[in-house]
């Protein structure tokens, strides 16, 4: 390990001189003239939804990851709940799913009128525990839905195996992890649906959006019409036959993504393989710089995946430090490194905890999810991000955790001294 600097920054918190001047996001979307263009193209267009659009972008979609099928909606959410549907989830069932994700992941199995069954995550990944899993499965589990946590794939062959000898439905929560790879394959066309957003701060963006990819023709016909209020045609197949009868078959939604966004999807797309690199190159400079550091833990990567890093999550080890996460997120945010924590556990917010009493005054408890949220920082990720920004983040990183570790492991220079070697040691 190197030295400690001679003088220790004083924190913008402090009064001291930001890293920055101005904020650096957590995340944020990319586009160019090509991505306007093509939205303004559709914009002369005869078709701004339920349009050619469509039908070419879930086709593309489907290609690339390696699907035969792909059914676009009008957010991540929405193919949540498209898939929770499809799945067959209803009143009586339950669906087993991760505490350490983004509410609506579990909201989809409420709007079904069914339960969601909460199990702890893996230590390493954060992502669901196949043994964890094998322990709240019984003869009322429709479906496990498995979230990607920060871009890295689940243990899919794990949760198959128990979803097979339920006979319920794997749903691969993937709105981290579009363009991520399992055991040499993309993911996509591995759980029996997988689930993609392209919000802004995703990988690909259509402004809102998401889509839903499975082999299964009986599955992908289901979704099509569930998002289109449960009719059975399409309105551009009806004007090209010349028709005008339809038929509603099942209670749907209107989950339409527009041609507008299509249009910007399938520009996107075109980018997608560069923009996954530069995130990998961006994690790479991180690990490198932090993996001397007591003070934090860096995410972890299992031998059988490629991540597609959505999210860099560091984990602080409080133990070395002299105050809590709350104290350096907000040292961070003062530096101008626009941090963010990813998540707060599903079980305890205040809905979950009136409605379904979950949470530590129900005895309910989910120890690593909780150890791990008490630590969780989110450090800017995004695959617009310059060789400055990246260094403002190690930078910034440095001189707050600094500022807060224990003196016996400053005297013993148990950190390093980014300041002088720079983010690529």
């Amino acid at each position: 390990m190197s030295a400690l600097p001679a003088k220790l920054e004083t924190l913008a918190v402090h009064g001291g001189a930001p890293v920055r001047g101005k904020l650096l996001p957590y995340g944020r979307q990319s586009l160019d003239d090509g991505d306007i263009q093509a939205v303004v193209d559709v914009l002369k267009s005869d078709w701004l939804t339920t349009g050619p659009k469509i039908g070419e972008f879930e086709e593309r979609f489907a290609a690339w990851v390696g699907a035969r099928h792909a059914v676009s909606f009008s957010s991540g959410t929405a193919a949540l709940h498209g898939a929770a549907f499809a799945a067959g989830l209803g009143p009586g069932d339950e669906a087993i799913t991760t505490p350490l994700t983004f509410c609506a992941t579990a909201n989809c199995i409420l709007y079904q009128g069914a339960t969601p069954v909460f199990a702890d995550v893996s230590a390493d990944t954060l992502n669901l525990d196949p043994n964890e899993v094998s322990q709240k499965i019984n003869s009322r589990t429709k479906a496990i839905i498995a979230v990607d946590y920060a871009g890295h794939p689940a243990a899919l062959a794990e949760m198959a195996e128990l979803s097979r000898a339920q006979g319920a439905v794997l749903i691969e929560d993937a709105c981290h992890a579009l363009g991520a790879e399992y055991r040499g394959k993309r993911i996509g066309g591995i759980a029996d649906m997988t689930v993609f957003s392209f919000h802004p701060v995703k990988h690909l963006t259509t402004g809102e959006g998401g889509m839903v990819t499975t082999n299964d023709e009986r599955l992908a016909e289901t979704l099509r019409r569930f998002r289109n209020h449960g009719i059975s045609s399409e309105a551009r197949e009806r004007q090209e036959a010349g028709q005008w009868f339809y038929e509603m078959v099942l209670l749907g939604f209107n989950y339409r993504l527009t041609d507008i966004a299509c249009a910007l999807g399938l520009s996107q797309l075109e980018r997608l393989a560069p923009n996954l690199a530069r995130r990998r190159e961006i994690a790479a400079l991180y690990t490198a710089a932090f993996r001397d550091w007591t003070g934090i833990r860096t995410p972890a990567v299992r031998d059988d995946v490629d991540p597609a890093w959505h999210l860099y999550p560091i984990r602080l080890n409080l133990g070395m430090l002299t105050t809590g996460r709350e104290e350096i997120f907000r040292a961070l945010r003062a530096e101008n490194i626009g941090v963010n924590v990813h998540y707060i556990p599903v079980h305890q917010h205040a809905y979950y905890r009136e409605r379904f009493r979950t949470g530590a005054e129900s005895g309910e408890r989910y120890p690593i999810a909780e150890d791990a949220y008490e630590r969780l920082i989110s450090l800017p990720m995004f695959h617009a991000m310059t060789a400055e920004d990246v260094r403002d983040v190690i930078h910034a990183v440095d001189k707050v955790l600094s500022h807060y570790a224990l003196r016996e492991h400053q005297a013993k220079g148990e950190h390093a001294d980014l300041l002088e070697s720079g983010p690529a040691r």
